[in-house]
């Protein structure tokens, strides 16, 4: 693979986080990245424990109990209903976190939308499909 290449991809890769992380903050001042990732990724699950969390992020564990702790205590999080043979307390996203997730999605939408309003129909569905086979590398890997 040409080392440019991967240079130039490296280096897109870090704008876009580094984007990412800030619309974050501009969406959601009173939440840190990482509570804001964990709220999206209860939300995505359905429910799920905070263990699967620290598996899935590869977080420690206080660092996990910590925001799920701040995340009920702001409404945002709260206990599942116990399902049948479940181990474990499980999480779920709050009305109001699901409304907060929402206007959040809202926004993000229409930034995307305003950033790619001159792309073709052609490179909206290649970028697409690139981004999926990018992701579900890492799925296979992961």
């Amino acid at each position: 693979m040409p080392d440019d290449a991967l240079a130039a991809i490296h280096a897109e890769l870090n704008a876009f986080a580094r984007r990412i992380r800030g619309n974050v903050a501009r969406l959601h001042p009173d939440l840190s990245f990482v509570a804001y990732t964990l709220l999206a990724h209860v939300q995505a699950s359905g429910t799920c424990r905070a263990a699967d969390l620290v598996a899935y992020y590869g977080l420690d564990k206080s660092t996990v109990s910590r925001q799920v702790a701040d995340l009920e205590r702001r409404g945002l999080l709260e206990p599942a209903p116990p399902a049948p043979g479940a181990r474990g307390q499980q999480l779920q996203v709050s009305p109001e976190g699901r409304e907060r997730l929402a206007r959040a999605a809202a926004q993000q939408r229409q930034a995307l939308e305003e950033r790619v309003a001159g792309w073709s129909p052609h490179d909206l569905a290649a970028f697409a499909d690139y981004l999926r086979r990018f992701n579900a590398a890492d799925e296979r890997d992961g």
